[in-house]
């Protein structure tokens, strides 16, 4: 899955805070994401990440 640093990512479950959009801060064999409803940010091993995401968008320049 081609995910990088910058892009935003709609998940099939929510963080408990209710939103489901997340940045992403850094990839790798973890992904750091920031959730864009309360600010709060997560380390999740890829395999977990790449199963639960919906969507990538991505900011075309």
């Amino acid at each position: 899955m081609d995910v990088r640093v910058g892009d935003r990512i709609l998940t099939k479950k929510p963080h408990p805070c209710g939103a489901n959009v997340f940045d992403v801060l850094r990839v790798g064999m973890d992904f750091r994401i920031r959730c864009t409803g309360c600010g709060r940010e997560v380390m999740l091993p890829r395999a977990k990440i790449e199963k639960n995401i919906r969507k990538v968008m991505r900011e075309e320049a």
